[in-house]
């Protein structure tokens, strides 16, 4: 059977700071990188007003990483400055200030003499600098973003929270209104995606109004093509996806296949109200035939007890015969909570584990992550939708399921993006570094960051299905239950 709901079988950006409310084992943060300056401290209530971003700030991120990352200790971080100084010679040649003087030193694997070399280097050309300041905050802000992005971890990242957008009242989002096949994840983990690129939902703002529709194939994004063969083109995809304040407008050109139309439509990004069924955290339904179909877009405080409680009400009265999860563009959140879903399908199990060691050293240093056993068992079989879309917590709980034998997958491998719980640590200008003090395996202690965890049951989305309202996977759920 088909039927006529709308899929968000897109991504929705991660939801890696919630992933803070896991405590895994760690170890203590040094107290100070070269030079005497303090590494990093995990903030403290709300942080003062950012201050301008220095290479003393840049400092201070580096060996904050090298202090607390799960791999820190064996990390070639050479790999980090080069990334480093690789930005800042390319933001010295955008603003026009390229300099004989911006030359690469030596590195030789001495983390501090690398890093004095590192800051020598940078000096002499920004010392020779015109005095502006602005440019001398792009210059560290591109060098600080280079050096995390050279971790290559998807729950990494510098977060500038004064770069917020200002919101005007509850619920508004920043962006374009829509999701897509392929998400921002592209950008760390390439393999995630795969052509055509195609809307597969409307939330609202400039895609509405622009009259755009689910199964619209996006045939360019300002110029680029999505896809050249099966190779994505990263930057193309995240323009779907745009940060403030750097945002600007977004050309695509787009193909309707029902109709053969062809158009180009200029999407300016910002702050819009967005349909509240395309982002409502927990939706529920009853099927036919007693099967209660629940919905996830993130694993949210008290989401384990809201799901459990919209299954209660579906009870009430009538024998369910299955539930059907659906955590389609799920993008993550707290693993406490998957914990806590995970315990109404299996008591006394191991869920996950979080090691503070490398995979190069071993994981012997691991902790077990737990169902929770105070939640009472459902009883009940269980299927579960997955996408490219389901990312973080969202793994955790899938690759619990397959590993566990609680249920089957159903859809398409979930998008590679756990490598473990964030953590949050504070830079002397008052912006957060945050990025995993600990690496996450699954129940078999297999790796799935990168890799993702794949379905029982591959059903993909097409763009005929998406613009149809057709549900593939939610049909095969279905067919699963009644056998």
């Amino acid at each position: 059977m088909t039927t006529a709901r709308t899929m968000a079988a897109g991504v929705v950006l991660f939801l890696t700071a919630a992933c803070t409310a896991q405590t895994p084992p760690r170890a203590q943060p040094s107290a100070t990188a070269a030079g005497g300056s303090a590494v990093c401290a995990e903030p403290r209530g709300n942080p003062p007003p950012e201050t301008p971003t220095t290479i003393d700030v840049v400092e201070q991120a580096y060996f904050c990483i090298l202090a607390n990352y799960y791999s820190g200790a064996t990390l070639d971080a050479r790999s980090l400055l080069s990334a480093g100084f690789t930005a800042f010679t390319q933001e010295l040649n955008r603003s026009g200030r390229d300099s004989p003087e911006a030359t690469m030193p030596a590195l030789t694997g001495d983390r501090e003499a690398d890093w004095a070399a590192f800051e020598a280097a940078y000096r002499r050309v920004t010392d020779r600098l015109p005095d502006d300041a602005h440019l001398r905050e792009r210059l560290a802000e591109a060098t600080l973003q280079a050096i995390v992005a050279g971790l290559g971890d998807d729950h990494a990242r510098w977060n500038h929270g004064g770069r917020r957008p200002p919101a005007s009242y509850d619920g508004d989002q920043y962006g374009l209104g829509l999701r897509a096949s392929a998400g921002p994840q592209v950008s760390v983990n390439p393999g995630t995606a795969l052509p055509p690129l195609f809307v597969t939902d409307v939330l609202g703002g400039p895609a509405k109004a622009a009259g755009l529709r689910p199964g619209d194939v996006v045939e360019s994004v300002n110029g680029s093509a999505p896809f050249i063969g099966q190779a994505v083109t990263p930057a193309a995809v995240a323009a779907l996806y745009p940060r403030y304040p750097e945002a600007g407008p977004v050309r695509l050109r787009l193909l309707r296949q029902k109709t053969g139309r062809r158009w180009t439509v200029t999407l300016k990004p910002g702050l819009y109200q967005p349909d509240p069924a395309a982002v409502q955290v927990v939706t529920s339904e009853l099927l036919q035939d007693g099967i209660a179909y629940v919905r996830l877009s993130g694993f949210a405080p008290d989401v384990a007890n809201r799901v459990f409680r919209a299954i209660s009400r579906m009870r009430t009265g009538r024998t369910l015969t299955g539930v059907v999860l659906d955590l389609r563009g799920n993008g993550g959140g707290s693993p406490d909570e998957a914990n806590r879903l995970l315990g109404g399908f299996a008591h006394g199990k191991i869920t996950a584990y979080q090691c503070t060691a490398s995979l190069s050293t071993g994981d012997g240093a691991c902790a077990p992550m737990r169902t929770d056993d105070s939640v009472p068992l459902l009883g009940l079989p269980l299927v579960v939708l997955t996408d490219r879309g389901c990312a973080s917590a969202c793994e955790h709980f899938s690759s619990a399921v397959k590993d566990l034998h609680l249920g089957q997958l159903v859809g398409t491998r979930t998008a590679g993006a756990v490598s473990g719980p964030a953590r949050p640590y504070l830079l002397g200008d008052n912006t957060t570094l945050t990025f995993p003090s600990t690496r996450h395996l699954a129940p078999d202690r297999e790796v799935i960051d990168r890799v993702g965890v794949a379905p029982d049951h591959h059903v993909p989305l097409t763009p005929q299905d998406a613009a149809a309202g057709r549900d593939p996977a939610l049909d095969e759920a279905l067919n699963l239950l009644h056998k």
